[in-house]
C-alpha cells in the first residue's frame, strides 16, 4: 500500500519553460537601450500562458530572445531562459538551430513572411520534416499531406501543389501551423497568430491550437493584445508594459480582480457582445480605473438628421465588376462580382457599418462611394447629386464632402513631410486658405484630435499608431467633410488606443454632425460604435437594420455565424467548445456570361431587411 500520512507528496513537474529575470538591450548606435527588465514567468506543459500588453511592451522581444532569434552584436542578453531544465541563453547557434522547430515552434503574426513565396505548400510542409529526420521526399510528402488533413485544410491533396498566395489568409496560417507542430514540439510559441485574421478565421485557429493541444499535450506560450482571445485560451496570464511584468495570475483572477491600474485599463477598453443591450446610441469607453458604468458616456439623442429627413447619402443597385485577365494574351476570361445591386441610406450624423469577411466588398464599396473605383451601373447620391457621374471641377468640388480614413495611418502619410503640412495641404490644394490660414488651421484640428501644436513639426515616424490615425482624422476634417468612410480605422490598433480613437470619433461626430461609413469586420467595436450596421457577404448586403435588431435578432446564417466567433471576454468561457466548420468565403469570379440570379429582401422589424436564402447559401 502506498500514498500513507508519511509519504512524500508528488513532485511538481518542472516547466517546459521558465523565464528568470530575463534582461534585454539593443544597441542603437550610441548606446545601449534596455527594453526588458527582469521579466520572469514559467509555462507547464499542457498548460497555455498568455503574454499580453500593447505595441512596445516587450511581448515578441521576450519570445524572440527565447527562441535565441534577437540580432547577435546588436542585442545583449542577461538573466536566464531554460528549456526542459537546458539554458537557452548564451547557447551556441549551432547547437540551438535542432531546438528550434522540433522541440520549439514558433507561428508568426503574417503567414506571408513565414512562407516561401516560390515554392509549393507542400515542399514547404515536407522540409521540416526533412530537416530534421532521415525521411525520404515520398515519406515528407505523405506526412505533409496528414498535417494539411489535420489542421483541417479543405482538399489538402490539391493544396500540396499549390503556391502560398493561392491561399486565403486563414489557409496560410493553418499551413503554418502545421509546419510548427509538424515534428510534435514541446513548446508552441504563437506571436499575434489571428491579428490578422477576420473574425470567423480567428475562431477557428483558436479552435485548432486548443485541439492540437490536447491531442500533443505541449505547452503554449500565446503572444496578443486582444483580451477576449486572451479569456477564451489561457490558463495563466502574464501583462507587461514598458519592458516589465506588472502583474500575472490565473486568467480568472486577472479578469476578476486586476491589482494594477493598467490591466483595469486594458480590461476596460474591451468591447463586449452584448453590453449595449438597452443603449440607444453609441458608447464611449471609460477608459479610467473604475469599471464602467451603466449609463451610456455619449448623450443619449438621436442621430441628427437633415432638416427634410432625407439621406446625406443614398447608394441605389450599386454594381462594381473587375477582369480577371489571363493566358498569353490577357484576355479577359471571367470577373470579379465585387460589389452587386448594393443599396443603402446614411443620414447626417449617423454611423452606418459595414461587416464581414475579407473579401466580401466592403471595402470596394467605400472606394466607389470615394469615386476611387467607377461602378459599371447604379448611383451614389450625395445630398440628392449622383457624383458616379460627375467629373472634373464638380468631382473635385464634392470630395471635399467626403474623405476617407484608412486603415494603415503611416502608410497614409508622407514620411518625408511634416505633419502640420500634411494636415494643410488639402487646404490649399482646393485653395480654402492662404499658406498661414491653413497652417492655422492645421493647428486647430491638432487641438481637436488631441494632439499638441508643437507636433505640427514632426514627421511621421516620430509618432505611435495611435497618433498617426488622429493626424490622418485631422487632415480628413481640414475641408469640413459631411461624411467620414473609415475604412478599418481601428482594426491595427491595440485595444487601449483602439479605444481613444473611438472615443474621438464619437466626440467629433457629436461636435460636427459627422456622418460615418464605417467598416469594419469586428463585431464588437461595431456595437459599441454604430446606428445601424449592414452585413456584406460575396458583394451583397445579406442583413441591414439598426444596431439593436442585428445584435438583439440576427436572422441571417452568415450574420449569426460572424456574432457566434466574437471571443468573448469571460475567462468561465474558456473550456466552452465550439463546432468550427472549415467555412472559406467563396470566390467572388464568376464567368463573362454569368447573370445574378434577382435577390428578395424580406422586411422582419422596423428598419430591418434581410436576405431571403436557401439552405445551400454556402455552397
Amino acid at each position: 500500500m502506498t500514498g500513507g500520512p508519511d509519504s512524500p507528496a508528488p513532485a511538481t513537474p518542472p516547466p517546459v519553460l521558465k523565464v528568470s529575470d530575463l534582461e534585454v538591450a539593443f544597441w542603437n548606435g550610441d548606446a545601449w537601450r534596455q527594453v526588458l527588465h527582469k521579466v520572469s514567468f514559467d509555462v507547464a506543459r499542457n498548460e497555455t500562458v498568455a503574454l499580453v500588453g500593447e505595441s512596445g511592451s516587450g511581448k515578441s522581444v521576450t519570445s524572440l530572445a527565447a527562441m535565441g532569434l534577437l540580432p547577435r552584436g546588436q542585442s545583449a542578453i542577461a538573466g536566464s531562459v531554460q528549456f526542459d531544465g537546458r539554458e537557452l541563453v548564451g547557447l551556441a547557434e549551432s547547437r540551438m538551430r535542432p531546438l528550434r522547430g522540433r522541440d520549439i515552434a514558433m507561428v508568426f503574426q503574417e503567414p506571408m513572411t513565414s512562407l516561401n513565396p516560390v515554392f509549393k505548400i507542400g515542399d514547404q510542409v515536407a522540409e521540416v520534416l526533412t530537416a530534421h529526420h532521415a525521411m525520404g521526399q515520398r515519406q515528407a510528402r505523405a506526412e505533409a499531406l496528414r498535417l494539411l488533413e489535420k489542421v483541417r485544410i479543405p482538399a489538402a491533396r490539391r493544396r500540396l501543389d499549390e503556391f502560398p498566395h493561392q491561399l486565403s489568409g486563414g489557409m496560410r496560417q493553418r499551413v503554418v501551423i502545421a509546419m510548427a507542430l509538424a515534428l510534435k514540439p514541446k513548446l508552441l510559441i504563437a506571436d499575434e497568430p489571428t491579428t490578422a485574421l477576420d473574425v470567423t478565421i480567428q475562431a477557428q485557429v483558436l479552435e485548432l491550437i486548443k485541439e492540437l493541444q490536447a491531442d500533443e499535450g505541449m505547452a503554449v506560450l500565446f503572444i496578443t493584445h486582444d483580451m477576449g482571445v486572451v479569456a477564451e485560451m489561457a490558463d495563466r496570464t502574464v501583462v507587461m508594459y514598458h519592458g516589465n511584468v506588472v502583474e500575472q495570475g490565473p486568467t480568472a483572477q486577472i479578469f476578476a480582480a486586476p491589482r494594477e491600474a493598467y490591466t483595469r485599463r486594458l480590461l476596460n477598453a474591451v468591447p463586449r457582445i452584448g453590453s449595449m443591450a438597452g443603449v440607444t446610441q453609441p458608447r464611449r469607453f471609460n477608459l479610467g480605473d473604475e469599471a464602467e458604468k451603466d449609463a451610456p458616456l455619449v448623450a443619449d439623442r438621436p442621430a441628427r438628421k437633415s432638416a427634410a429627413d432625407t439621406p446625406l447619402l443614398s447608394v441605389r443597385d450599386l454594381v462594381v465588376r473587375f477582369n480577371v485577365r489571363s493566358g498569353l494574351l490577357r484576355r479577359v476570361g471571367g470577373r470579379v462580382h465585387a460589389v452587386e445591386k448594393v443599396s443603402l441610406d446614411l443620414r447626417a450624423g449617423e454611423t452606418l457599418s459595414l461587416v464581414g469577411e475579407s473579401g466580401c466588398g466592403k471595402s470596394t464599396l467605400g472606394r466607389t462611394i470615394m469615386r476611387l473605383n467607377q461602378p459599371q451601373s447604379g448611383a451614389v447620391l450625395l445630398e440628392g447629386e449622383d457624383i458616379a457621374r460627375i467629373d472634373g471641377a464638380q468631382l473635385h468640388k464634392r470630395r471635399g464632402d467626403i474623405q476617407m480614413v484608412f486603415q494603415d495611418p503611416f502608410a497614409s502619410l508622407n514620411p518625408r513631410r511634416k505633419i502640420g503640412d500634411t494636415i494643410a495641404e488639402p487646404l490649399l490644394t482646393h485653395r480654402l486658405a492662404t499658406r498661414a490660414g491653413a497652417r492655422e488651421k492645421a493647428l486647430d484640428l491638432l487641438d481637436k484630435v488631441g494632439l499638441s501644436r508643437d507636433m505640427a513639426d514632426r514627421l511621421p515616424h516620430e509618432f505611435s499608431g495611435g497618433q498617426r490615425q488622429r493626424i490622418c482624422i485631422a487632415r480628413a476634417l481640414a475641408l469640413n467633410p459631411k461624411l467620414l468612410v473609415a475604412d478599418e480605422a481601428v482594426s491595427a490598433l491595440d485595444v487601449s488606443i483602439k479605444a481613444q480613437v473611438i472615443n474621438l470619433m464619437l466626440d467629433l461626430q457629436q461636435e460636427l454632425g459627422l456622418a460615418y461609413l464605417f467598416i469594419s469586420h469586428d463585431m464588437a467595436v461595431v456595437e459599441r460604435f454604430s446606428h445601424r450596421v449592414a452585413v456584406m457577404y460575396l458583394g451583397e448586403i445579406v442583413e441591414i437594420g439598426t444596431r439593436a435588431a442585428i445584435f438583439g435578432n440576427p436572422q441571417h446564417p452568415y450574420t449569426r455565424r460572424l456574432l457566434s466567433t466574437v471571443p468573448v471576454p469571460d475567462p468561465s468561457q474558456r473550456h466552452r467548445r465550439r463546432k468550427m466548420a472549415s467555412f472559406e468565403l467563396r470566390s467572388p469570379i464568376r464567368p463573362l456570361n454569368f447573370q445574378p440570379p434577382e435577390r428578395r429582401y424580406r422586411v422582419v422589424g422596423d428598419d430591418h431587411l434581410v436576405h431571403d436564402w436557401t439552405d445551400d447559401w454556402e455552397k
